[in-house]
């Protein structure tokens, strides 16, 4: 039976999004929902940015873990992300009036620095999309009893359905009554579960000395660690073209700042229930610290402990959460290849053809974000690699590009490529040192310097 609810609540929204294609009626629809999107759903748009698997099963199985420092980099980071893209970043970026974050690296720069952007933005993406796909293949496995590579299938073509037909209009209708189901299932599980632990003081008397410690300890490691974690999404998702992308579908310039704002507040507090209900879970019911896999805690918990309402209740709330955030996450990368480099490949694109090269993009980002998943991370580590690509490749020349009239392109391929390879070498080669992203912001800050200056001489000598 729950199995039947949660297939019918995939179905009801696909019908959603089906619904939603009737107000697609050009690429500009498609892709920016024709900026039409009133405060309630561009709110709830960027709100859905991130809520999904990572916040609900990742984030809240690193909080019982490791208390409130290990949740930092989410739902932290995230709400400092949308709260400083609406004081600094939306109004500037809505002027623009583009289509994608390539576009400005195009217009401000050149041909050349618009490629090297879309080829650090498409990829950073499946990451985090393969993370979605993770959570809704456990979910049906959980419900279902299907096999792993059923469910991932099952679960890939229901979020590609309807982001295909229905585009930002349909991303945009289904956060908004999506993000209702995430705030009522999650209030009401935070209460249960804390009810059938005893009340809040009880669940809080589960946890040790310092587990809700918000400054690290001096010493250099841990706080290098503690800034990192801020770095991670609070700064690498402000390059990101889902972000750009919800803040550029709104209706005018004031919406999208307040909007980016309301968003990050509430972020703030709304993820706070995860964390909490996780918890009191683990404090009604210890049997469930023994789970090999931690991202099932609450998953288990509902299914061992609670009545099928309350199962369809939680199950529908969870995938809520992450259909929103796939949604939006599979149209970004597939908006950039189409629009910077498919398009300028074309001669004579009409509209009607750029509509189905957005459509097709959207089906080769769904595949390519299927082999991430098919490896086999964690959800908390495919969501942090991904924006942390963002942060080291193009945070630098986005910021000092919008901000300043020195950054030139030469500047920018320096700064992207230089943070890239130290983060990669950091991450990979030698990770116990320095935490990666850290060194790598500063090279590519100083590639950036490096690189301006260098074109600013070469171009005075040309002249003289």
């Amino acid at each position: 039976m729950l199995g039947i609810a949660i297939l019918g609540y995939l179905t009801v929204t696909i019908t959603i999004g089906a619904f939603a294609s009737k107000f697609v009626k050009s690429s500009n629809d498609y892709v920016l929902a024709g900026r039409r999107l009133p405060m309630m759903l561009a709110t709830s748009a960027l709100f859905a940015t991130w809520f999904g698997s990572e916040t609900i099963l990742g984030s809240s199985t690193r909080f019982v873990e490791h208390g409130i420092l290990g949740v930092i980099e989410e739902p932290f980071g995230a709400a400092l992300c949308l709260i400083l893209i609406g004081l600094f970043f939306a109004r500037p970026l809505y002027r623009l009036n583009l289509i994608t974050l390539s576009d400005f690296f195009r217009n401000r720069f050149d041909r050349r620095t618009e490629i090297l952007a879309s080829l650090f933005l498409i990829p950073s993406y499946f990451g985090w999309i393969a993370a979605q796909l993770i959570a809704l293949q456990v979910i049906l496995e959980s419900v279902t009893g299907w096999g792993s590579l059923t469910c991932l299938a099952a679960g890939t073509a229901s979020v590609v359905f309807y982001t295909y037909v229905g585009g930002m209009w349909a991303i945009s209708i289904t956060d908004f009554m999506q993000t209702i189901v995430i705030i009522l299932g999650l209030g009401y599980f935070a209460w249960y579960f804390s009810n059938e632990a005893g009340g809040i003081e009880s669940v809080i008397s589960t946890t040790g000395q310092g587990f809700f410690r918000f400054y690290p300890k001096a010493e250099s490691i841990e706080i290098l660690s503690y800034i990192s974690a801020w770095m991670i999404i609070g700064l690498g998702s402000i390059p990101q073209q889902d972000i750009f992308q919800r803040v550029n579908s709104a209706r005018s310039e004031t919406v999208a700042v307040r909007s980016s704002l309301i968003a990050g507040f509430a972020y703030l507090t709304i993820a706070m229930l995860p964390l909490f209900t996780v918890l009191a879970a683990r404090a009604a019911y210890p049997d469930l610290s023994g789970l090999a896999d931690k991202q099932q805690t609450l998953p288990q918990a509902v299914l061992l402990h609670g009545g099928l309402a309350i199962q369809i209740i939680f199950f529908g709330a969870l995938t809520s959460a992450i259909l929103s955030t796939a949604s939006g996450a599979i149209l970004a990368p597939a908006t950039v290849l189409g629009e910077n480099l498919i398009r300028p490949l074309l001669k004579n694109v009409d509209d009607k053809r750029m509509l189905k090269i957005y459509r097709y993009s959207v089906l080769s980002v769904a595949f390519a974000s299927v082999i991430f998943a098919l490896l086999g991370e964690s959800i908390f580590e495919l969501v942090s690699q991904s924006s942390a690509l963002s942060l080291v490749s193009l945070f630098i020349p986005l910021t000092f590009g919008l901000f300043t009239k020195w950054a030139n392109s030469r500047g920018v391929a320096f700064a992207a490529t230089s943070g890239m390879v130290v983060w990669l070498y950091f991450d990979f080669v030698n990770p116990d040192l320095v935490p990666a992203v850290i060194p790598a912001l500063l090279c590519s800050f100083l590639g950036l310097l490096i690189g301006s200056f260098f074109q600013k001489r070469t171009e005075s000598v040309a002249i003289d």
